[in-house]
């Protein structure tokens, strides 16, 4: 019986082993595929990795098809594979311009057709628009040469009041005929300077509600006389509060007695200069004075660092234009940015200064500059003649030791050639000018005089700034000469206040720019 036993217990072993064979052979196969992975990854390169999560997946992956095999329902151990987004739909193309055909008249004539296409210029360019008074205003910008110098473009000014449930009974808004001013003399290329006036009838805006100055530019037929096509633009928002009426009516004392506006900077500028021509000035103007620098890509990272402390002192603005080099104006646009600072500032100053970096403004011993412009009083405008030096001739004694020395400090040699006209520079009250120019304003009310040859000068030292090497190139030991055909003579009228200068700004801003470079 016992033997019986254990034989009918054998069998029902082997059945039972029989019948599971198919998932030993399942067990078996993935048991051998994982050691060989296990195997081949000691081999991979340290850039591949395997980590626990890919061996999960891999796991599922098996179980999944194991069950399969053996007959048992089991969900996917990843989502089946969506279909991609499909691609947005691509816009209709533009409409063709239905083209004219040339045409075959009576008697034979044949009428030849032309067919437009595109813009060479933009009609309006806005850079700035500011309020000059209760009732009148000037819009700054480019607007295509051709379009002013062949053809009379047109310009309208309308005032929009702001409607507010409050106030029931606002103002309607005004219009007006614009004038225009093209203060670039001709020199513009592609784009030329253009300053609206927009001068209302009436006061505008002097309840304090606010309102929109709406420039609207007609081109009147110019460029296609078939065509008059007008841009309207918003010229500028004046929000409820804003306008401080007073300004206009009574005029207050002006927080800066003197301001300089600088035109564009541009090109691989020596910081050494710049920093020279800054202590200078802000020593020469005083406490009430301030300087905005607009930068043409002319300030970069060495630059920047001269003007820093300045400008943490509160004298000197810094403005980023580098936007206007996409319009192809005259001189990086310099007329466009004269005039916006003249207009932007106009109230916050008595007198505006129009010079370069690479100038100098100089009054006699017994003279100030505030015992000048008292003078000149009467005048809107006075210019400044020009002291010509050369940038090249240096002193013998200085050999050694030039490039310590600052560049007024070492040029000493003056330009004396006679029968030759030189720039002259000039200074305004800026409430009394509508536009202004590089070298003088021909657009303000009031007198301009140019005798002031014994009361004030610059010194002109040309292309100095624009150079990152030492200027000294030829070392001399006289107090007269000719050079490249020049005459010159020994003036150290600059060289004599460089250590009073050097003293000023170690005491403004200390010795942090004592290394600066050319």
């Amino acid at each position: 019986m016992g033997k019986e036993k254990e034989r009918g217990e054998k069998k029902m072993f082997v059945g039972s082993l029989s019948n599971c064979v198919a998932e030993l052979k399942i067990l078996l196969t993935a048991l051998l595929f994982l050691c060989i992975i296990a195997t081949a990854v000691q081999f991979l390169p340290p850039r591949f990795t395997f980590s626990p999560s890919d061996l999960r997946q891999c796991l599922s992956a098996i179980s999944s098809s194991s069950s399969n095999s053996s007959g048992k329902l089991a969900s996917p151990a990843l989502p089946p594979p969506t279909d991609p987004p499909s691609p947005p739909p691509l816009a209709p193309p533009p409409p063709i311009q239905q083209q004219q055909k040339d045409q075959i008249l009576e008697g034979g004539i044949i009428k030849r057709a032309f067919n437009p296409y595109g813009a060479a210029a933009y009609n309006f360019i806005l850079m700035s628009a500011y309020r000059g008074g209760l009732n009148t205003f000037a819009v700054l910008g480019l607007a295509s040469k051709p379009l002013h110098r062949f053809g009379h473009p047109t310009y309208q000014c309308e005032w929009v009041p702001n409607q507010t449930q409050e106030h029931q009974e606002m103002p309607q808004p005004t219009s007006t005929t614009a004038y225009k001013i093209l203060p670039d003399w001709g020199y513009g290329r592609v784009y030329t300077v253009v300053v609206v006036n927009c001068t209302f009838p009436v006061a505008v805006g002097e309840n304090g509600y606010g309102g929109q100055l709406l420039l609207h530019a007609s081109t009147a037929g110019a460029g296609d006389r078939d065509l008059n096509v007008t841009d309207t633009i918003e010229a500028l928002i004046e929000a409820p509060g804003s306008l401080n009426a007073s300004l206009y009516e009574s005029p207050a004392v002006p927080k800066y007695d003197y301001f300089y506006c600088g035109s564009s900077l541009y090109g691989d500028l020596s910081p050494e200069r710049v920093r020279e021509w800054i202590a200078y000035h802000v020593k020469f103007f005083g406490e009430k004075s301030h300087f905005v620098i607009h930068d043409a890509g002319g300030v970069h990272s060495g630059v920047l660092e001269v003007l820093k402390p300045w400008m943490e002192k509160g004298f000197v603005t810094l403005q980023d234009i580098r936007e206007q080099e996409r319009f192809d104006g005259y001189y990086h646009n310099q007329f466009l940015i004269v005039n916006d600072c003249l207009h932007r500032y106009r109230f916050m100053a008595k007198w505006m200064f129009f010079f370069d970096v690479d100038e100098y403004i100089y009054v006699p011993p017994k003279k100030t500059v505030k015992s000048v412009v008292d003078s000149l009083s009467e005048y809107s405008q006075f210019t400044i003649a020009q002291i010509p030096m050369s940038n090249k001739l240096c002193l013998s004694s200085d050999a050694g030791k030039a490039p310590r020395k600052w560049g007024f400090e070492k040029l000493v040699y003056r330009d004396v050639k006679r029968g030759i006209r030189r720039d002259r520079k000039y200074v305004v009250q800026p409430r009394n000018v509508f536009a202004t120019g590089v070298h003088m304003s021909q657009n303000l009310a009031g007198k301009t005089t140019h005798k002031t040859e014994n009361m004030i000068k610059y010194f002109h030292y040309h292309g100095t700034v624009a150079e990152r090497h030492e200027p000294c190139r030829k070392m001399v030991n006289t107090t007269e000469l000719t050079y490249d055909g020049r005459p010159y003579v020994l003036d150290t009228t600059l060289r004599d206040v460089a250590g009073s200068v050097k003293m000023f700004e170690l005491k403004q801003i200390g010795s942090r720019l004592q290394r600066t470079h050319q």
